[in-house]
């Protein structure tokens, strides 16, 4: 194995620790490769962010199968703070058996693919070929278990919506919101015409929806070489010109935004399916919360993410044959059921149990087929080279000075110029 040095990353590392769960359970892997002992006992961390949808319930059906496995389970407190404590102890020590990792990491990741543990090659049709594809190194290697997939509608507080005059029903809604931003961002000047409250979370979670839209928003993927599409700029104006009076001004992930989930700060944000487990897991006892089958500009998808081994992991075959079993067709429509995860499984999209699913917390919305519908009206895979992670980043401190009052929108965007030059 390859002992190169890594690119340090400047970020502070820190893992929140869920409680671990630990159980007495092995691995069955079907996927081929080394088998674990089933007699061995083997205790195998694993650790995500947000919300994979792995709750204990899950993990225990696996330890039952496997009585000579304790699983624990490591959630950090954010995607950031899981990439930092990733990228500084990857080829060292102090991984997880199993660590997952968001797409827009992956080009990182992939430098970096023979200090990883190749997924089966018997696995290989278990996912969407553009799934299979973006993980897969020049040595034909797969490095990454696909979970999900983040196709996205529109989640609305169907309260909110009422108290403004505007409709509710989800159907009307989908009406009410098709066509492109500024259809968007027109509801949202009636919303907070009519109320005086925010229409959206944040400039930069909208961005963010945005920007999923543009082929190759940062870099050209024929020479990998940083080259920013004109419409970059556009759509930061375009944002930050609605976020103005439309914004909550919350940052994804902050104190203020998580609140904001639960007491009505603002009406709408754009949902992957992923984002449901987050939103229903803090928002508990709302009981406003839908989701629309439609999105602005017809489609996108946000994120999705994978499982990898560590090559020099303590349990590299358990840990295999426990990411095989997570990833399976079956475990991720469990995991979607869980969190809202949208399976990358082509058996699991052919589901009755996803198309037939529904959510309880969004008003029993039919979310298996909405987010199937989603997915389906995605027609852009934006291209992520290996700056796309800095360069975006950079991106959402940008628009976060914007909300914050710190610098107005000109400044901060020639300060993200200044950032962009200055990156090799």
């Amino acid at each position: 194995m390859n002992t190169r040095a890594l690119r340090r990353v400047g970020l502070v590392a820190g893992i929140a620790t869920t409680s671990a769960l630990v159980l007495a359970g092995c691995a069955g892997g079907s996927g081929g490769g080394a088998t674990a002992d089933p007699n061995e006992k083997v205790e195998l961390t694993v650790a995500t962010f947000n919300d994979f949808g792995y709750s204990d319930a899950l993990l225990a059906e696996y330890t039952k199968e496997h009585p000579n496995v304790t699983i624990v389970h490591n959630k950090a407190a954010t995607s950031n703070d899981a990439r930092a404590n990733y990228f500084q102890k990857l080829g060292k020590t102090g991984l997880a058996d199993i660590e997952a990792i968001e797409v827009d990491w992956l080009p990182e990741v992939m430098k970096y693919s023979d200090l990883l543990a190749p997924v089966p090659a018997s696995l290989k049709d278990r996912w969407l070929d553009w799934k299979v594809k973006a993980a897969t190194d020049a040595d034909n290697n797969l490095i990454g278990y696909g979970t999900d997939i983040g196709p996205e509608g529109v989640c609305y507080r169907s309260d909110l919506f009422a108290a403004a005059g505007l409709p509710t029903d989800r159907e009307e809604v989908a009406k009410l919101l098709k066509g492109d931003w500024a259809t968007y961002f027109s509801v949202g000047d009636q919303y907070t015409k009519a109320t005086g409250k925010a229409f959206f979370d944040s400039a930069g979670g909208t961005y963010q929806g945005m920007i999923n839209q543009v082929e190759a928003a940062y870099e050209d993927p024929s020479s990998g070489k940083i080259d920013i599409d004109p419409q970059v700029e556009k759509l930061y104006n375009q944002v930050l010109g609605a976020a103005s009076t439309q914004s909550a001004h919350f940052s994804q992930w902050s104190d203020d935004w998580f609140a904001g989930l639960s007491n009505g700060a603002f009406a709408t944000m754009l949902c992957p399916g992923w984002m449901l487990g987050v939103i229903s897991g803090n928002a508990k006892d709302v009981k406003g919360w839908d989701i629309a089958n439609v999105f602005p500009g017809g489609g996108g998808n946000w994120g999705g993410s994978y499982l990898t081994v560590p090559a020099n992991g303590k349990h590299v075959a358990a840990a295999q044959e426990l990411a095989d079993w997570l990833t399976s067709p079956e475990t991720q429509l469990k995991a979607f059921t869980n969190a809202g995860t949208f399976p990358s499984q082509v058996d699991a999209m052919k589901s009755d149990t996803l198309l037939s699913a529904t959510n309880e917390f969004f008003n029993n919305a039919p979310t298996g087929q909405i987010l199937t519908d989603r997915a389906n009206a995605v027609t852009v895979s934006p291209f992520k080279g290996q700056f796309y992670f800095q360069i975006n980043d950079a991106m959402q401190k940008a628009l976060t000075r914007v909300e914050e009052g710190t610098q107005d929108a000109a400044a901060s965007w020639a300060q993200w110029k200044t950032e962009v030059d200055a990156i090799k």
